[in-house]
């Protein structure tokens, strides 16, 4: 997941360079969003596996 954020925010930073406002805005927006779950997953999945040691 974190690789399609990465791969949206590389369209929107060249979207962006050739003008396109949307469509770098669009991309900027998907990239955020794929971000904060990837992040709300990895947290999730860390806690899981502490709670699981013990």
């Amino acid at each position: 997941m974190l690789h399609w954020a990465l791969i949206f925010f590389v369209v929107a930073i060249i979207a962006g360079v050739f003008g396109f406002g949307g469509i770098a805005s669009a991309s900027a927006g998907i990239a955020q969003i794929l971000f904060f779950i990837f992040l709300a997953l990895f947290a999730v999945t860390l806690i899981a596996r502490l709670v699981r040691k013990v």
